[in-house]
């Protein structure tokens, strides 16, 4: 195209020239007592002469009023590109854990750039990973001076509160940030992970909120969330005296949280206090099918204390028909059998607990198929229940308990007595934050203090102890979860 332009420029100039020689024609200029006699030729070739000539003079006038403030301008542009560079070699620096280079990078990228925001970073960045923390927060501080930094200085302030264990500090940092960015992520996961850290259970309802809407935790895990939180509040308000208060949030609590025992069991437990055993047992049975758990059992217990062995015997029955597939419920139809000396009735259901699926863990192996019953004699070397993985140490002791009780056949007794030393471990709370493990469940990790992480669930370390009994299984084996009785005191204060 730029060839056909110049061929059409060229062409139209030709048929100009050949015009203007073709027709010359005749000009004469007076002026001033001067006459010009001349071609009309001459006269435009004069004129594009004189406008190259005044353009020329124009141009020279300009370098040289406009020559310095170019030099200043090509001067500041290598600067900006010197500074984006040593900038750039900053941050790789940082990556790769170099403070010194980074420190130096970063003292040229400021010394070059008029861009506080990028500096103070790289400055804070090098001053971390060397080690200096003082140099770092006053980087951080720095920042928060300025409106388009002050969001990067309270997250560089935070995470040094967070590794100072400064909790305090670390909660207004992160009030600050979301007051400041509601939308941003790290401030409203972690000031609700505070609040929930140091009780606040109020101040962390209203934080989960606000993730929610922001769409920063999902509606499922928030929603469990919300049970473990009223279910704090609901203790509270019984501690304050404010049972109808305490007796709602605990409804709202099992209802939020189903999976969870230990709020269905408080919740029970006020109704019995306030509604009567009839209404407790109802809540029992609702929260049965969907978390049979040995401590609601022993609330199941409570509620019918003063009904006979036998009475009780058919009340656990009708607790057992929520959820007639799970281990718990054949245990605690056996122990009630036990208890009212039904022993054909508790030897079956202990033989369909030993049978049932124990609470699930990746590291459980799955159970092998057993053609005979693991209640019945056994040739010579053979063990009397068979071979059972998941026969826990809980179980165990039952069956010890029935040995003694129906025959008192001694051998026996010590046979499952010595089985229980061995057994994989009854399930208990396992953190999914740190992975220890607690016999009794809380809002908080008693370990790692991580909010809502515990699960009921088969240890991991569970295999090894199905193996023949060592120094290291047996240290394991005294972690083993205590039967009902054993359970440690609960709260009673509702």
């Amino acid at each position: 195209m730029r060839v056909l332009g110049a061929f059409v420029a060229i062409a139209i100039l030709v048929a100009v020239a050949v015009l203007v020689a073709s027709y010359p024609g005749h000009v004469e200029i007076v002026w001033q007592g001067w006459q010009l006699d001349t071609s009309v030729g001459v006269l435009v070739a004069a004129a594009i002469l004189a406008a190259l000539a005044a353009a020329l003079v124009l141009r020279l006038l300009s370098l040289i009023l406009g020559g310095p403030r170019a030099l200043l301008r090509r001067r500041r542009e290598r600067r900006r590109r010197a500074g984006y560079q040593a900038l750039t070699r900053g941050m790789v620096a940082v990556a790769a854990g170099d403070p010194q280079e980074a420190r130096r990078h970063a003292r040229r990228a400021e010394a070059l750039l008029a861009e506080p925001p990028l500096t103070l970073l790289l400055s804070a960045q090098a001053a971390q990973i060397g080690g200096d923390e003082t140099a770092a927060k006053r980087f951080f501080t720095v920042m928060l001076d300025r409106p388009e930094t002050e969001l990067l200085g309270l997250r560089g302030l935070f995470n040094q509160a967070m590794r100072d264990g400064d909790r305090n500090a670390a909660r207004h940092l992160a009030e600050r940030a979301a007051a400041l960015r509601p939308d941003t992520g790290w401030a409203i996961e972690s000031l609700f992970d505070l609040e929930a850290r140091e009780g606040r259970w109020q101040s962390a309802r209203d934080t989960l909120a606000k993730a929610v809407k922001s769409g920063r935790i999902a509606a499922e895990p928030a929603r469990h969330h919300r049970g473990v939180i009223e279910y704090e509040l609901s203790r509270l308000a019984v501690a304050a005296g404010e049972r109808q208060r305490g007796l709602a949030l605990a409804a709202q609590a099992q209802s939020l949280a189903p999976d969870l025992a230990t709020p269905a069991a408080h919740y029970a437990r006020l109704l019995r206090q306030e509604k009567g055993a009839g209404r407790a047992a109802k809540a029992v049975e609702r929260a049965w099918r969907t978390a049979p758990h040995p401590e609601l059992a022993q609330v199941y217990r409570e509620i019918w204390e003063a009904e006979n062995p036998l009475s009780r015997v058919a009340r656990f029955e009708r607790l057992a028909a929520q959820n007639p597939g799970a281990r718990e419920t054949h245990m605690a139809l056996a122990d009630a059998a036990l208890t009212a000396q039904l022993w054909g009735e508790a030897r079956r259901h202990l033989e369909q607990a030993l049978r049932a699926e124990p609470a699930p863990s990746a590291a459980l192996p799955a159970s092998p198929s057993v053609a005979k019953s693991p209640l019945t004699a056994t040739g010579p070397g053979e063990s009397p229940e068979g071979d059972f993985a998941h026969a826990t140490p809980r179980l165990c002791r039952m069956m010890a308990r029935l040995e003694e009780a129906e025959s008192g056949d001694s051998a026996r007794l010590r046979e499952w007595l010595d089985r229980a030393d061995r057994a994989p471990p009854d399930p208990r709370y396992i953190c999914a934050s740190c992975g220890s493990d607690s016999l009794v469940w809380a809002s908080l990790c008693p370990r790692c203090g991580a909010f809502d992480a515990l699960a009921w669930r088969t240890p991991a370390w569970a295999g090894r102890l199905g193996a023949p009994a060592t120094a290291e299984s047996r240290a394991d084996a005294d972690l083993i979860a205590p039967t009902p009785a054993e359970l440690p005191p609960v709260d009673r204060s509702c």
